[in-house]
């Protein structure tokens, strides 16, 4: 068995079930997974983490104002204060929309960095239009702008032109950053039968 890449399926939003279970149909449970193209390669979810949260850390590191402003707080979350009870695991996701950010800021900090939080400021809610926007990843610009896929992808399992309908990362962020990366070197990859 090999697994192909069929499509680029870029944003899922609120669509997510939906998509997923259009899969499941069409290629069997089990049968598909989310990947991402990495030059010519294709990675796994973990490893795209990784590239993920190193462009925060290369971020953070650059902008020591940043950092000193970040670690004044208890914590980072994204979409509901239980976000911090992930700690630093990627796979801990209790809320219906995925957190991910906030991991790889905290693993950025504590892991790459090697700091801590001071606490001194409560929780950071890392969100457009909250104290945090700052930090989101469709503002902080992805390291290796390079390596980002700039075809065509879909949004929400739909085709659609992004020259005249740009996606909610381009039009609320800037050019070649983490969400860009994120979304579009999104792949699926289906499982193929060997003959």
């Amino acid at each position: 068995m090999e697994w192909k890449v069929v499509e680029r399926p870029g944003y899922f939003g609120t669509s997510r079930d939906k998509i997923y279970k259009k899969w499941d149909k069409s290629f069997g449970e089990g049968n598909w997974r989310i990947a991402w193209q990495w030059g010519e390669q294709i990675i796994q979810r973990h490893d795209a983490l990784l590239v993920y949260q190193r462009a925060y850390t290369r971020f953070l590191d650059s902008n020591k104002d940043v950092l000193e402003w970040l670690l004044d707080y208890k914590d980072v979350y994204d979409t509901a204060p239980t976000n911090i009870e992930a700690g630093l695991s990627y796979d801990v996701q209790e809320t219906v929309n995925n957190h991910i950010h906030d991991v790889a800021i905290r693993r950025a900090v504590i892991l790459d960095l090697g700091l801590e939080f001071k606490g001194k400021k409560g929780l950071l809610h890392v969100r457009p239009e909250k104290e945090g926007e700052r930090l989101c990843p469709y503002f902080i610009p992805f390291h290796l702008p390079h390596m980002i896929f700039t075809g065509q992808i879909k949004y929400k399992g739909q085709h659609r032109d992004f020259s005249v309908n740009p996606p909610w990362w381009i039009k609320m962020g800037i050019k070649n950053s983490i969400e860009q990366f994120y979304q579009q070197n999104k792949v699926l990859e289906v499982m193929q039968k060997e003959d």
